[in-house]
């Protein structure tokens, strides 16, 4: 059955890989088997691959190994690449001629910067697609058994940023309103600044008993989960990253949907 599947995709009439254009394709949150089926089409026939360092190898390794590999990764406290350097390098390539996979973990419109390469691009008159990706804060999440919304829990959710881009908590966000607003607030790269963020949320009127739920590297064999209180939050110390983060009372939903366990994590493709 599945060798019938492959030889099935291998004659798909996926639309064509330009040259002298940009893809911009999310991986998904960790493993290859998260990887859309655009998204692989991509990887076989792109010419240089740009990457961020949330891309995993095993997605790597799906691309064949003569096409050329540039790691573009930006990782809080380490040194990276500028955005703006990425996106010249991203059309200095597209204007030799190449088919150019800008290759983003998650989305690249969730908060990878997947709009701001895109507008770049465009101005610059490059063709370019989005291959839309599984969030982490979407499918992350459902490895932990963490249902991002339940009929029975909340009806609205929120998703947030812990950084800006210059590195702090972004000034620009009503904290009030967003604690108001939805029982469930998902927030990405929020581990560095977890401490301010949860006593922002609690001055804000969030209780500190709520569940708060940390997921780190994501539907991957590394997975880790740390289930903590909102009020506890500021104790935490040496979190792994990267991470997901879920406040409200979908964490609940864990104690019978933790289905990721065992031996399933020892597959590399999910």
């Amino acid at each position: 059955m599945t060798d019938t599947i492959l030889s099935r995709l291998a004659e798909a009439d996926f639309p064509p890989f330009d040259p002298g254009s940009v893809w911009l394709v999310g991986a998904g949150p960790g493993g290859p088997g998260l990887l859309t089926l655009l998204g692989l089409h991509a990887l076989g026939a792109a010419d240089v691959i740009v990457h961020d360092a949330l891309v995993s190898p095993d997605i790597l390794a799906l691309a064949p190994a003569h096409i050329e590999r540039i790691h573009a990764g930006k990782r809080g406290g380490k040194p990276s690449p500028k955005q703006a350097d990425i996106t010249i390098r991203l059309i200095e390539l597209a204007r030799q001629g190449k088919r150019v996979l800008r290759l983003k973990g998650g989305d690249p419109f969730m908060f990878g910067r997947g709009g701001e390469e895109a507008g770049e691009l465009a101005r610059a008159g490059i063709a370019f697609r989005i291959v839309p990706g599984i969030s982490s804060g979407l499918g992350g999440l459902a490895y932990a058994g963490l249902p991002v919304t339940h009929r029975d829990a909340n009806h609205s959710v929120i998703f947030l940023t812990g950084h800006d881009e210059t590195g702090a908590v972004p000034g620009a966000i009503d904290w009030p309103a967003v604690a108001r607003a939805a029982p469930v607030i998902v927030m990405f790269m929020a581990v560095k600044h977890l401490p301010l963020i949860a006593q922002r949320l609690l001055d804000a009127g969030r209780t500190p008993d709520e569940a708060l739920t940390i997921v780190s590297e994501a539907a991957s064999p590394a997975q880790t989960v740390i289930e903590t209180s909102l009020g506890a939050a500021g104790t935490l110390t040496d979190l792994p990253t990267p991470s997901i983060l879920v406040l409200g009372p979908v964490s609940r939903y864990r104690r019978s949907l933790d289905w990721y366990v065992g031996e399933a994590r020892k597959h590399v493709f999910g």
